[in-house]
Protein backbone atom coordinates (compact mmCIF):
# COMPACT_ATOMS: atom_id res chain seq x y z
CA UNK A 1 0.00 0.00 0.00
CA UNK A 2 1.39 3.33 -1.07
CA UNK A 3 5.04 2.33 -0.98
CA UNK A 4 7.87 3.64 -3.14
CA UNK A 5 9.09 0.99 -5.58
CA UNK A 6 12.79 1.76 -5.19
CA UNK A 7 12.71 1.61 -1.40
CA UNK A 8 10.82 -1.66 -1.66
CA UNK A 9 13.60 -3.12 -3.78
CA UNK A 10 16.29 -2.18 -1.29
CA UNK A 11 14.12 -3.59 1.46
CA UNK A 12 13.56 -6.79 -0.49
CA UNK A 13 17.30 -7.33 -0.86
CA UNK A 14 17.78 -6.98 2.89
CA UNK A 15 14.88 -9.30 3.54
CA UNK A 16 16.30 -12.00 1.30
CA UNK A 17 19.56 -11.89 3.23
CA UNK A 18 17.74 -12.13 6.55
CA UNK A 19 15.56 -14.94 5.30
CA UNK A 20 18.56 -16.88 4.09
CA UNK A 21 20.07 -16.65 7.56
CA UNK A 22 16.99 -17.81 9.45
CA UNK A 23 15.18 -20.07 7.00
CA UNK A 24 16.92 -23.16 8.27
CA UNK A 25 16.22 -22.20 11.86
CA UNK A 26 12.54 -21.67 11.08
CA UNK A 27 12.25 -25.02 9.39
CA UNK A 28 13.48 -26.59 12.58
CA UNK A 29 10.80 -24.83 14.62
CA UNK A 30 8.00 -26.95 13.21
CA UNK A 31 5.56 -26.06 10.49
CA UNK A 32 3.23 -23.07 10.52
CA UNK A 33 0.17 -25.26 11.03
CA UNK A 34 -2.11 -24.36 13.93
CA UNK A 35 -1.36 -27.58 15.78
CA UNK A 36 2.25 -26.52 16.25
CA UNK A 37 1.46 -23.10 17.68
CA UNK A 38 1.84 -22.72 21.42
CA UNK A 39 -1.30 -20.85 22.47
CA UNK A 40 -1.56 -20.07 26.18
CA UNK A 41 -4.57 -17.77 26.09
CA UNK A 42 -7.05 -20.44 27.13
CA UNK A 43 -4.85 -21.47 30.03
CA UNK A 44 -4.45 -17.90 31.21
CA UNK A 45 -8.20 -17.38 31.29
CA UNK A 46 -9.13 -20.70 32.81
CA UNK A 47 -6.70 -20.48 35.73
CA UNK A 48 -6.99 -17.00 37.17
CA UNK A 49 -9.45 -15.06 35.00
CA UNK A 50 -6.90 -12.34 34.21
CA UNK A 51 -7.17 -10.41 30.96
CA UNK A 52 -4.71 -11.77 28.42
CA UNK A 53 -2.38 -9.16 26.96
CA UNK A 54 -1.80 -9.58 23.22
CA UNK A 55 0.47 -7.62 20.92
CA UNK A 56 0.01 -6.46 17.35
CA UNK A 57 2.94 -5.49 15.12
CA UNK A 58 2.87 -3.43 11.96
CA UNK A 59 4.82 -0.97 9.86
CA UNK A 60 2.21 1.80 10.01
CA UNK A 61 3.57 4.82 11.85
CA UNK A 62 2.92 8.53 12.26
CA UNK A 63 -0.73 9.54 12.30
CA UNK A 64 -1.73 5.95 11.52
CA UNK A 65 -0.68 4.87 15.02
CA UNK A 66 -3.43 6.96 16.55
CA UNK A 67 -5.93 5.55 14.05
CA UNK A 68 -5.00 1.98 14.94
CA UNK A 69 -5.01 2.73 18.66
CA UNK A 70 -8.56 4.04 18.39
CA UNK A 71 -9.70 0.88 16.61
CA UNK A 72 -7.93 -1.39 19.08
CA UNK A 73 -9.46 0.53 21.96
CA UNK A 74 -12.91 -0.23 20.53
CA UNK A 75 -12.06 -3.94 20.52
CA UNK A 76 -10.72 -3.80 24.07
CA UNK A 77 -13.96 -2.21 25.24
CA UNK A 78 -16.08 -4.76 23.38
CA UNK A 79 -14.97 -7.67 25.61
CA UNK A 80 -12.93 -8.35 28.74
CA UNK A 81 -10.97 -11.53 27.92
CA UNK A 82 -8.22 -9.89 25.87
CA UNK A 83 -6.42 -6.57 25.72
CA UNK A 84 -4.47 -5.71 22.57
CA UNK A 85 -1.81 -3.07 22.02
CA UNK A 86 -0.04 -1.95 18.84
CA UNK A 87 3.72 -1.61 18.37
CA UNK A 88 5.29 0.02 15.31
CA UNK A 89 8.17 -1.95 13.82
CA UNK A 90 10.66 -0.54 11.34
CA UNK A 91 11.92 -3.27 9.00
CA UNK A 92 9.02 -5.26 10.35
CA UNK A 93 9.42 -8.34 8.15
CA UNK A 94 13.03 -8.92 9.17
CA UNK A 95 12.20 -8.45 12.83
CA UNK A 96 9.30 -10.86 12.57
CA UNK A 97 11.49 -13.68 11.29
CA UNK A 98 14.00 -13.09 14.06
CA UNK A 99 11.25 -12.89 16.69
CA UNK A 100 9.80 -16.23 15.58
CA UNK A 101 13.17 -17.93 15.84
CA UNK A 102 13.75 -16.48 19.32
CA UNK A 103 10.24 -17.38 20.56
CA UNK A 104 9.28 -13.71 20.88
CA UNK A 105 6.74 -13.46 18.08
CA UNK A 106 3.84 -11.02 18.42
CA UNK A 107 0.30 -12.37 18.39
CA UNK A 108 -1.07 -10.46 15.39
CA UNK A 109 0.62 -8.71 12.47
CA UNK A 110 -0.75 -6.04 10.16
CA UNK A 111 0.59 -7.62 6.99
CA UNK A 112 1.21 -6.29 3.47
CA UNK A 113 -0.54 -9.06 1.55
CA UNK A 114 1.86 -8.91 -1.39
CA UNK A 115 4.61 -10.40 0.79
CA UNK A 116 2.66 -13.54 1.70
CA UNK A 117 4.04 -15.77 -1.05
CA UNK A 118 7.58 -14.86 -0.01
CA UNK A 119 7.20 -15.63 3.70
CA UNK A 120 4.69 -18.48 3.76
CA UNK A 121 7.24 -21.01 2.44
CA UNK A 122 9.58 -19.97 5.27
CA UNK A 123 7.10 -21.04 7.94
CA UNK A 124 6.42 -17.52 9.13
CA UNK A 125 2.64 -17.84 9.56
CA UNK A 126 -0.01 -19.83 11.35
CA UNK A 127 -2.46 -21.55 9.03
CA UNK A 128 -5.98 -20.19 9.61
CA UNK A 129 -8.10 -22.75 7.74
CA UNK A 130 -9.09 -24.57 10.93
CA UNK A 131 -10.20 -21.34 12.58
CA UNK A 132 -12.25 -20.37 9.53
CA UNK A 133 -13.90 -23.79 9.42
CA UNK A 134 -14.62 -23.92 13.16
CA UNK A 135 -16.33 -20.51 13.16
CA UNK A 136 -18.01 -20.98 9.75
CA UNK A 137 -16.46 -17.82 8.33
CA UNK A 138 -17.77 -17.08 4.85
CA UNK A 139 -14.66 -16.11 2.90
CA UNK A 140 -16.80 -15.08 -0.08
CA UNK A 141 -17.57 -11.97 1.98
CA UNK A 142 -14.08 -10.69 1.12
CA UNK A 143 -12.73 -9.53 -2.23
CA UNK A 144 -11.43 -12.76 -3.74
CA UNK A 145 -8.14 -11.28 -5.07
CA UNK A 146 -7.32 -10.12 -1.53
CA UNK A 147 -8.01 -13.59 -0.11
CA UNK A 148 -5.98 -15.16 -2.90
CA UNK A 149 -3.04 -12.95 -1.97
CA UNK A 150 -3.12 -14.38 1.57
CA UNK A 151 -3.25 -17.95 0.31
CA UNK A 152 -0.21 -20.07 -0.49
CA UNK A 153 -0.09 -23.67 -1.66
CA UNK A 154 -3.81 -23.98 -0.99
CA UNK A 155 -3.57 -22.84 2.63
CA UNK A 156 -4.98 -19.64 4.10
CA UNK A 157 -2.57 -17.59 6.20
CA UNK A 158 -4.48 -14.37 6.83
CA UNK A 159 -7.80 -12.54 6.61
CA UNK A 160 -8.07 -9.49 4.31
CA UNK A 161 -8.44 -6.21 6.19
CA UNK A 162 -8.08 -3.30 3.76
CA UNK A 163 -8.00 -2.84 0.01
CA UNK A 164 -6.67 -0.01 -2.07
CA UNK A 165 -6.23 0.89 -5.70
CA UNK A 166 -5.47 3.88 -7.86
CA UNK A 167 -7.99 5.96 -9.77
CA UNK A 168 -7.70 9.28 -11.60
CA UNK A 169 -7.79 12.33 -9.34
CA UNK A 170 -8.77 15.50 -11.21
CA UNK A 171 -8.75 19.17 -10.27
CA UNK A 172 -12.34 20.42 -10.51
CA UNK A 173 -11.33 24.07 -10.96
CA UNK A 174 -9.01 23.27 -13.86
CA UNK A 175 -11.66 21.07 -15.50
CA UNK A 176 -14.25 23.82 -15.18
CA UNK A 177 -11.91 26.42 -16.69
CA UNK A 178 -11.15 24.11 -19.63
CA UNK A 179 -14.82 23.20 -20.11
CA UNK A 180 -14.22 19.47 -19.64
CA UNK A 181 -16.83 17.06 -18.28
CA UNK A 182 -15.00 14.48 -16.10
CA UNK A 183 -17.62 11.87 -17.08
CA UNK A 184 -16.32 12.09 -20.66
CA UNK A 185 -12.99 10.51 -19.66
CA UNK A 186 -13.61 6.80 -20.18
CA UNK A 187 -10.86 5.71 -22.59
CA UNK A 188 -7.20 6.33 -23.36
CA UNK A 189 -8.24 8.60 -26.23
CA UNK A 190 -10.54 10.76 -24.12
CA UNK A 191 -7.94 10.90 -21.35
CA UNK A 192 -5.38 12.11 -23.87
CA UNK A 193 -7.74 14.74 -25.32
CA UNK A 194 -8.46 16.12 -21.85
CA UNK A 195 -4.78 16.14 -20.89
CA UNK A 196 -3.94 18.23 -23.95
CA UNK A 197 -6.65 20.80 -23.15
CA UNK A 198 -5.54 21.01 -19.52
CA UNK A 199 -1.85 21.62 -20.26
CA UNK A 200 -0.47 25.15 -20.02
CA UNK A 201 2.93 26.43 -21.06
CA UNK A 202 4.33 29.92 -20.82
CA UNK A 203 7.21 30.80 -23.14
CA UNK A 204 7.68 27.08 -23.71
CA UNK A 205 7.88 26.30 -19.98
CA UNK A 206 5.35 23.92 -18.44
CA UNK A 207 3.32 25.66 -15.74
CA UNK A 208 0.33 23.29 -15.59
CA UNK A 209 0.64 19.62 -16.51
CA UNK A 210 -2.43 18.00 -18.02
CA UNK A 211 -1.61 14.53 -16.67
CA UNK A 212 1.13 13.18 -14.40
CA UNK A 213 3.45 10.59 -15.92
CA UNK A 214 5.94 10.47 -13.07
CA UNK A 215 5.45 6.80 -12.16
CA UNK A 216 6.51 4.24 -14.79
CA UNK A 217 5.87 1.60 -12.11
CA UNK A 218 2.19 1.79 -13.09
CA UNK A 219 3.06 -0.03 -16.34
CA UNK A 220 1.62 -3.21 -14.79
CA UNK A 221 -1.83 -1.61 -14.87
CA UNK A 222 -1.46 0.08 -18.27
CA UNK A 223 -0.49 -3.15 -20.02
CA UNK A 224 -3.59 -4.95 -18.78
CA UNK A 225 -5.71 -2.11 -20.14
CA UNK A 226 -3.93 -2.67 -23.45
CA UNK A 227 -5.02 -6.32 -23.37
CA UNK A 228 -1.65 -7.72 -22.30
CA UNK A 229 -0.10 -9.21 -19.18
CA UNK A 230 3.11 -9.02 -17.20
CA UNK A 231 4.10 -12.68 -17.14
CA UNK A 232 3.14 -16.02 -18.64
CA UNK A 233 2.92 -18.58 -15.84
CA UNK A 234 1.26 -21.33 -17.88
CA UNK A 235 4.42 -23.48 -17.89
CA UNK A 236 6.65 -24.83 -15.12
CA UNK A 237 8.96 -21.83 -15.38
CA UNK A 238 7.23 -18.46 -15.71
CA UNK A 239 8.35 -16.09 -18.45
CA UNK A 240 8.07 -12.33 -18.94
CA UNK A 241 5.16 -11.50 -21.22
CA UNK A 242 5.32 -7.70 -21.39
CA UNK A 243 7.52 -7.65 -24.52
CA UNK A 244 4.43 -7.74 -26.70
CA UNK A 245 2.16 -5.65 -28.90
CA UNK A 246 0.30 -4.61 -25.77
CA UNK A 247 3.53 -3.54 -24.08
CA UNK A 248 4.53 -1.51 -27.12
CA UNK A 249 1.06 0.06 -27.21
CA UNK A 250 1.59 1.37 -23.67
CA UNK A 251 4.97 2.90 -24.50
CA UNK A 252 3.60 4.39 -27.72
CA UNK A 253 0.81 6.02 -25.71
CA UNK A 254 3.27 7.38 -23.17
CA UNK A 255 5.39 8.76 -26.00
CA UNK A 256 2.37 10.55 -27.46
CA UNK A 257 1.60 12.20 -24.13
CA UNK A 258 5.20 13.10 -23.31
CA UNK A 259 6.82 13.96 -26.61
CA UNK A 260 4.03 14.71 -29.07
CA UNK A 261 1.38 16.34 -26.90
CA UNK A 262 3.86 17.48 -24.24
CA UNK A 263 1.30 17.27 -21.43
CA UNK A 264 4.06 16.53 -18.92
CA UNK A 265 7.80 17.06 -18.41
CA UNK A 266 9.88 14.52 -16.53
CA UNK A 267 10.91 15.94 -13.16
CA UNK A 268 8.16 18.58 -13.26
CA UNK A 269 6.84 17.59 -9.85
CA UNK A 270 10.22 17.45 -8.13
CA UNK A 271 9.92 21.11 -7.23
CA UNK A 272 6.55 20.52 -5.57
CA UNK A 273 7.51 17.86 -3.06
CA UNK A 274 6.92 15.13 -5.63
CA UNK A 275 3.17 15.80 -5.82
CA UNK A 276 2.23 18.42 -8.37
CA UNK A 277 -1.47 17.64 -8.01
CA UNK A 278 -1.42 18.56 -4.34
CA UNK A 279 0.43 21.76 -5.24
CA UNK A 280 -2.21 22.70 -7.81
CA UNK A 281 0.17 22.28 -10.76
CA UNK A 282 -1.12 19.00 -12.22
CA UNK A 283 -4.67 18.59 -13.52
CA UNK A 284 -4.91 14.78 -13.39
CA UNK A 285 -2.95 12.07 -11.63
CA UNK A 286 -3.26 8.42 -10.65
CA UNK A 287 -3.36 8.00 -6.87
CA UNK A 288 -5.00 6.03 -4.08
CA UNK A 289 -7.30 6.55 -1.10
CA UNK A 290 -4.35 7.15 1.20
CA UNK A 291 -4.01 10.66 -0.29
CA UNK A 292 -7.60 11.76 0.32
CA UNK A 293 -7.03 13.44 3.66
CA UNK A 294 -3.80 15.07 2.51
CA UNK A 295 -5.49 16.60 -0.54
CA UNK A 296 -8.40 17.81 1.56
CA UNK A 297 -6.06 19.45 4.05
CA UNK A 298 -4.18 21.11 1.18
CA UNK A 299 -7.43 22.67 0.00
CA UNK A 300 -7.44 20.97 -3.41
CA UNK A 301 -10.88 21.00 -5.05
CA UNK A 302 -10.75 17.47 -6.46
CA UNK A 303 -12.88 14.66 -7.75
CA UNK A 304 -12.05 11.14 -8.93
CA UNK A 305 -12.68 9.11 -12.08
CA UNK A 306 -12.46 5.35 -12.50
CA UNK A 307 -9.84 3.63 -14.64
CA UNK A 308 -10.08 4.29 -18.40
CA UNK A 309 -10.49 1.54 -20.98
CA UNK A 310 -7.51 0.72 -23.15
CA UNK A 311 -7.46 0.42 -26.96
CA UNK A 312 -8.95 -3.09 -26.83
CA UNK A 313 -11.74 -2.04 -24.47
CA UNK A 314 -10.05 -3.70 -21.48
CA UNK A 315 -10.51 -2.15 -18.05
CA UNK A 316 -8.25 -3.02 -15.15
CA UNK A 317 -6.91 -1.85 -11.82
CA UNK A 318 -4.34 -3.18 -9.39
CA UNK A 319 -5.50 -4.07 -5.89
CA UNK A 320 -3.23 -3.66 -2.90
CA UNK A 321 -3.85 -3.59 0.81
CA UNK A 322 -3.26 -5.30 4.12
CA UNK A 323 -4.45 -8.33 6.01
CA UNK A 324 -4.16 -9.64 9.55
CA UNK A 325 -2.01 -12.72 10.16
CA UNK A 326 -0.98 -14.78 13.17
CA UNK A 327 2.76 -15.50 13.17
CA UNK A 328 4.15 -18.96 13.64
CA UNK A 329 4.81 -19.66 17.35
CA UNK A 330 2.48 -16.87 18.52
CA UNK A 331 1.76 -17.44 22.22
CA UNK A 332 -1.88 -16.33 22.05
CA UNK A 333 -3.16 -17.53 18.69
CA UNK A 334 -6.75 -18.03 19.90
CA UNK A 335 -6.83 -14.51 21.27
CA UNK A 336 -5.35 -13.19 18.04
CA UNK A 337 -8.05 -14.97 16.07
CA UNK A 338 -10.78 -13.45 18.25
CA UNK A 339 -9.46 -9.98 17.44
CA UNK A 340 -9.06 -10.71 13.72
CA UNK A 341 -12.57 -12.08 13.53
CA UNK A 342 -14.00 -9.04 15.35
CA UNK A 343 -12.37 -6.58 12.98
CA UNK A 344 -12.69 -8.31 9.62
CA UNK A 345 -15.97 -10.24 9.73
CA UNK A 346 -18.19 -7.58 11.28
CA UNK A 347 -18.92 -4.98 8.58
CA UNK A 348 -19.63 -2.21 11.07
CA UNK A 349 -16.09 -2.43 12.42
CA UNK A 350 -14.61 -2.14 8.93
CA UNK A 351 -16.77 0.88 8.23
CA UNK A 352 -15.76 2.51 11.51
CA UNK A 353 -12.07 2.12 10.72
CA UNK A 354 -12.66 3.67 7.31
CA UNK A 355 -14.18 6.67 9.05
CA UNK A 356 -11.15 6.85 11.34
CA UNK A 357 -8.44 6.29 8.76
CA UNK A 358 -9.77 6.52 5.20
CA UNK A 359 -8.77 2.90 4.52
CA UNK A 360 -11.25 0.92 2.44
CA UNK A 361 -12.48 -2.37 3.97
CA UNK A 362 -11.78 -5.71 2.30
CA UNK A 363 -15.11 -6.98 3.60
CA UNK A 364 -17.56 -6.61 0.70
CA UNK A 365 -20.59 -6.04 2.93
CA UNK A 366 -18.73 -3.22 4.65
CA UNK A 367 -17.74 -1.73 1.30
CA UNK A 368 -21.42 -1.59 0.29
CA UNK A 369 -22.33 0.49 3.34
CA UNK A 370 -24.01 3.86 2.61
CA UNK A 371 -20.90 5.53 4.02
CA UNK A 372 -19.16 4.55 0.77
CA UNK A 373 -22.04 4.33 -1.67
CA UNK A 374 -23.36 7.80 -0.82
CA UNK A 375 -19.94 9.44 -1.16
CA UNK A 376 -19.00 10.48 -4.71
CA UNK A 377 -15.31 9.82 -4.13
CA UNK A 378 -15.41 6.66 -2.05
CA UNK A 379 -17.99 5.08 -4.34
CA UNK A 380 -15.57 5.30 -7.29
CA UNK A 381 -12.93 3.46 -5.27
CA UNK A 382 -15.43 0.82 -4.17
CA UNK A 383 -16.71 0.33 -7.72
CA UNK A 384 -13.16 -0.05 -9.00
CA UNK A 385 -12.64 -3.03 -6.71
CA UNK A 386 -15.11 -5.03 -8.81
CA UNK A 387 -12.54 -5.33 -11.60
CA UNK A 388 -9.29 -4.93 -9.67
CA UNK A 389 -6.75 -7.74 -9.53
CA UNK A 390 -3.52 -8.48 -7.68
CA UNK A 391 0.07 -8.71 -8.84
CA UNK A 392 1.44 -12.12 -9.68
CA UNK A 393 2.40 -14.43 -6.81
CA UNK A 394 5.05 -16.20 -8.93
CA UNK A 395 8.41 -16.23 -7.09
CA UNK A 396 10.66 -13.48 -8.38
CA UNK A 397 7.85 -11.33 -9.75
CA UNK A 398 8.65 -8.32 -7.55
CA UNK A 399 12.26 -8.30 -8.72
CA UNK A 400 11.14 -8.76 -12.33
CA UNK A 401 9.25 -5.49 -12.02
CA UNK A 402 11.69 -3.58 -9.87
CA UNK A 403 15.08 -4.76 -11.06
CA UNK A 404 14.42 -5.67 -14.68
CA UNK A 405 11.49 -3.69 -16.06
CA UNK A 406 11.29 -0.36 -14.24
CA UNK A 407 14.94 0.68 -14.88
CA UNK A 408 14.45 0.02 -18.60
CA UNK A 409 11.21 1.98 -18.67
CA UNK A 410 12.95 4.89 -16.98
CA UNK A 411 15.60 4.84 -19.70
CA UNK A 412 12.88 4.77 -22.33
CA UNK A 413 10.91 7.78 -21.08
CA UNK A 414 14.22 9.65 -20.70
CA UNK A 415 14.84 9.08 -24.42
CA UNK A 416 17.93 6.92 -23.87
CA UNK A 417 16.66 3.75 -25.58
CA UNK A 418 13.85 2.68 -27.89
CA UNK A 419 10.62 1.06 -26.76
CA UNK A 420 11.63 -2.19 -28.43
CA UNK A 421 15.02 -2.26 -26.70
CA UNK A 422 13.52 -1.36 -23.32
CA UNK A 423 11.08 -4.27 -23.38
CA UNK A 424 13.57 -6.73 -24.89
CA UNK A 425 16.24 -5.89 -22.33
CA UNK A 426 13.75 -6.16 -19.48
CA UNK A 427 12.45 -9.48 -20.81
CA UNK A 428 15.91 -11.01 -20.96
CA UNK A 429 16.80 -9.93 -17.42
CA UNK A 430 13.32 -10.72 -16.12
CA UNK A 431 13.36 -14.28 -17.46
CA UNK A 432 16.69 -14.84 -15.72
CA UNK A 433 15.23 -13.55 -12.43
CA UNK A 434 12.18 -15.80 -12.70
CA UNK A 435 14.30 -18.85 -13.55
CA UNK A 436 16.61 -18.25 -10.59
CA UNK A 437 13.64 -17.75 -8.26
CA UNK A 438 12.21 -21.05 -9.46
CA UNK A 439 15.52 -22.78 -8.80
CA UNK A 440 16.17 -23.47 -12.48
Amino acid sequence: MKKNAKSNLRKAAALLLTMGMVAGMLSGCGSSDKKNVQDTSSGDNSTDGKTVEITMWGSWGGDQVGQLDKQLDAYNKSQSKYHITYAVQDSMEEKLLTAIVSNEAPDVVLWDRFNTSVYAPKGAFTQLDDYVKKDSIDMSKFYSPATDELTYDGKLYGIPLTVDTRVIFYNKDMFSAAGIDPASITTWDTLRDAAVKLTKRENGKLVQAGFSLKDVGLFNNWIQQAGGKMIDDSSATAKAAFNSDAGLAVLKYWNQLLNEDKVYDLGFEDGFGGDGFKAGKVAMTFNGPWTLQSYKEAGVNFGVIGQPEGPTGAKSAMMGGFGLIVPNKAKHADAAWDFIKWWTTKPENGVEFAKISGNLPANIDAAKDPYFMDDDVLKVFSDTMSYAGIRSKVPGYSDLEGLALIPQLQKYVAGEISAEDALANAQKQGDTILAEAAGK
